[in-house]
């Protein structure tokens, strides 16, 4: 299934250096919210200038609408999660910090770098063994950077059947959050011709 192990490994490790540091940086900063926010918008903005305002030829606008769908749906998800007292931020005086969305739109341009760099490495490219994959990855990749986020008391969840602070509910959403943004930017690739590794 995978043509070139060694580099298929490689690019997972680098996957999960990522969300350790990612994770680290949150935990110890917790406390100043708006700090991480400017940090992590900041991180969209070089994102976005090298990947869509940049390149001349190859502006990847699919990335903007992408993380701007996982934002929005991000926070909607967070709001409804708080309010209703299924987890809860810890070290700010607020319900939700500051930081969130940026992180729900970084999370999706994380996941979207990783599978266009998996895909090239499949044996078979089908639409179903990409989906496969992308399932994998959002089932799995996001929740180890949670656990990290978790044990540095960022926040806790309060939903039952737990494995290592990250409930089953949550491992569900996680997937079905990018999921729908896949099958949302899967369409629009199919309706406009637009020739995207990841989604076409």
């Amino acid at each position: 299934m995978i043509t070139n192990k060694k580099q298929f490994l490689i690019e997972i490790l680098k996957a999960l250096a990522k969300l350790i540091i990612a994770g680290v940086f949150i935990g110890i900063l917790k406390k100043y919210d708006a700090i991480i926010a400017v940090i992590l918008l900041l991180k969209i903005f070089y994102n976005s200038y090298t990947e869509i305002i940049k390149p001349k030829n190859t502006k990847n606008w699919l990335l903007l609408i992408g993380m701007i769908l996982t934002g929005f749906g991000g926070i909607v998800g967070e709001t409804w999660g708080v309010k209703n007292g299924y987890w809860e931020y810890h070290g700010v005086t607020r319900e939700l910090p500051l930081w969130l969305p940026f992180a729900w739109m970084l999370a999706f341009h994380y996941l979207y770098k990783i599978e266009r760099n998996l895909i090239p490495l499949l044996k078979n490219q089908s639409q179903k063994n990409k989906i496969v994959l992308a399932i994998l990855l959002s089932l799995i990749l996001p929740a180890f950077g949670e656990i990290i986020t978790i044990y540095l008391g960022v926040w806790t969840y309060y939903w039952p059947y737990q494995l290592l602070g990250v409930p089953l509910y949550a491992f569900i959403c996680l997937v079905f959050v990018h999921m729908l943004v896949y099958f949302i930017l899967h369409h629009i690739c199919k309706k406009y011709k637009i020739n995207d590794i990841v989604f076409n």
